[in-house]
């Protein structure tokens, strides 16, 4: 009877720090869970701290003009996002999340500390402008740029493979299959963006403070001792966590699909069942649709697969996949089309961290005797992010739920709300645009800050961190359900790169406007934004056609999207009544 209670106390799935089977009593829940938030905490705080104020320092002190700037700062977090997938893989078939998280916090840890370092020695920095000689600036050389680049990306690597793998550990520290962990794993989701929000928070008050009053050294210092202590947070819980063995990625799954699609593509298609390969259970297996048929050759048995599993009794998967693994792979495929259309707002959410803090810097933000930092207006973009999440849960939510019975907006739909209301957000920010431009030109180019309040630029941060609210949740909804079961990091990391891409098609924007527009040596992107030349309100204006166009392109494609998932689930249906 003991050993019997003693064996419900196991998680069949998981290993405790000595490879043996993980008992419920000493390992998981809240508190290896407590030390995994830890980890996404600092990690956010030091990430922010400096992404948010990283153009003020490329401009302000590498002394790069402000296209320039705009477009590193965005490469620089598109390539952060890309990382993901790359950690992604090397957790999932090689090192488990556990070690990735404790290797990449210490690489962002190393990133951190030589940003902080280079903002310490004179020759790793150009000198200030000389004001005597009209602000003429000497630009950092290639010493300078080179230890900023490597600083950086270290960093950016760093985050990467946190990112990947941070979210998965911790629901590992919950057991699915028992009924009040399960309760607490959902609750960890909520607490899991909560930490996200307020460890972004206070890097875009307090460490922006910290680096514009006090210096860049105790700012960037700080997010060094801020990653230390994340790592040892992490490390302090080696002996409570629960470990769960590599699967394998499933990307090498997709890529397995289609090589052997490619392979086989001369072969005919078949209908019959006998002549596709399928090696799962009954109640796992998805069954086969339509879409995609050129997939379906994968799944079918020629004599060359015979021959080697009489030989050897499994197939070689680089020349044979079952129909389930098959289907898997059209499932991501669906989700595509949608990952498409949701990039552009990242475009959008690009604009927050680069020319809007970069228009902050050139207008007044005093409130009496206090000035605010520009980067330190993103404030209100997070805190917008946090109002339109609590406006759906709190109003939205019980008004459908009463007048329509439904659980508030569904992922289709908040993702199409938070598309149209960023659209909105670049049309205030052309406006507001337009009024610091004419300041501008009536105002001295001697002077740096122009008469005119930043706090004109709010709406466009409010109404961006609401747009924000919407499109990330709705997506998070959509890649998670409507993956299989066994990509779900794979779904992840896919939502990840939509954020990714959209910092690199932002710089690419910029480079093609820069070219487009240059004449006589201006063009609508200068260096000075308070050059009288510059078109910044032209520049917003076009992304926001290019917004309101996307927007369209996603409404076709989740109706599209809807109406085979309709069609995949009658036939999945009218099949399983035959059997």
């Amino acid at each position: 009877m003991v050993l019997s209670d003693d064996s419900t106390m196991l998680v069949s799935d998981a290993t405790d720090y000595k490879g043996a089977p993980a008992h419920k009593s000493t390992t998981g829940g809240w508190l290896s869970a407590a030390s995994i938030l830890s980890v996404e905490l600092c990690e956010r705080l030091s990430t922010m701290a400096i992404a948010v104020n990283l153009v003020t320092y490329l401009q302000g002190t590498l002394h790069l003009p402000s296209a320039e700037s705009s477009a590193v700062v965005s490469n620089w977090g598109g390539i952060s996002f890309l990382l993901s997938l790359f950690g992604g893989i090397l957790a999932d078939s090689f090192l488990g999340r556990y070690w990735t998280i404790a290797i990449f916090s210490t690489v962002h840890f190393l990133g951190s500390c030589l940003l902080a370092l280079s903002t310490v020695f004179p020759k790793l920095r150009p000198p200030p402008c000389n004001p005597s000689l009209s602000n003429n600036c000497i630009q950092a050389n290639g010493l300078q740029m080179a230890v900023f680049y490597i600083s950086i990306y270290t960093v950016a690597l760093g985050l990467g493979g946190i990112k990947c793998s941070v979210s998965g550990f911790g629901t590992d520290q919950f057991d699915q299959k028992d009924d009040k962990e399960k309760a607490q794993m959902a609750s960890f989701f909520n607490k899991f963006y909560f930490f996200i929000s307020i460890g972004t928070l206070i890097a875009v008050t307090v460490f922006i403070y910290i680096q514009d009053k006090v210096s860049r050294v105790w700012g960037y210092g700080s997010c060094s001792v801020i990653m230390l202590l994340a790592l040892v947070l992490f490390l302090s819980g080696t002996k409570r966590y629960r470990y769960k063995a590599c699967l394998g990625s499933p990307i090498v799954q997709i890529f397995q699909v289609l090589v052997v699609a490619v392979k086989k593509r001369n072969l005919n298609y078949t209908s019959n069942v006998e002549q596709l390969y399928e090696t799962h259970p009954q109640e796992s297996r998805i069954p086969r649709t339509c879409q995609f048929r050129s997939l379906d050759k994968a799944a079918i048995i020629d004599d060359g697969d015979k021959d080697t599993m009489i030989e050897s009794g499994t197939p070689n998967p680089w020349r044979l996949c079952s129909v389930t693994k098959v289907e898997e792979v059209k499932m991501m495929a669906r989700l595509l089309p949608i990952w498409t259309t949701t990039i552009m707002f990242y475009v959008i959410h690009a604009q927050m961290i680069t020319y809007a803090v970069l228009q902050a810097s050139t207008m007044k933000r005093s409130i009496g005797t206090f000035n605010i930092p520009a980067g330190s207006f993103n404030v209100f973009f997070i805190g917008s992010i946090l109002l339109a999440l609590g406006i759906h849960d709190r109003l939205i939510v019980p008004l459908l739920k009463k007048k329509k019975g439904t659980l508030g907006l569904t992922k289709f739909q908040k993702i199409g709300v938070g598309l149209f209301i960023s659209i909105l957000s670049m049309v205030f920010a052309a406006i507001i645009e337009t009024k610091r431009l004419k300041v501008a030109k009536s105002t001295s180019r001697a002077v740096s800050i122009l008469p005119i309040s930043a706090f004109w630029l709010v709406p466009q941060f409010v109404l961006a961190g609401a747009a924000e609210g919407f499109v990330y949740t709705g997506q998070i909804d959509f890649f998670l359900t409507e993956s299989p079961k066994g990509m779900k990091a794979m779904s992840t990391s896919l939502f990840l790169t939509t954020i990714s891409f959209g910092f690199f098609v932002s710089s690419a924007l910029i480079a093609i406007i820069r070219k487009a527009t240059q004449r006589g040596g201006h063009n609508w992107l200068p260096a000075n934004l308070n050059n009288a030349d510059g078109k910044l309100n032209y520049f917003y204006a076009l992304v926001a056609l290019l917004s309101a166009i996307n927007l369209g392109f996603y409404l076709y494609c989740a109706k599209l999207f809807l109406r085979k998932k309709r069609q995949i689930d009658l036939a999945a249906n009218a099949a399983a009544n035959t059997q």
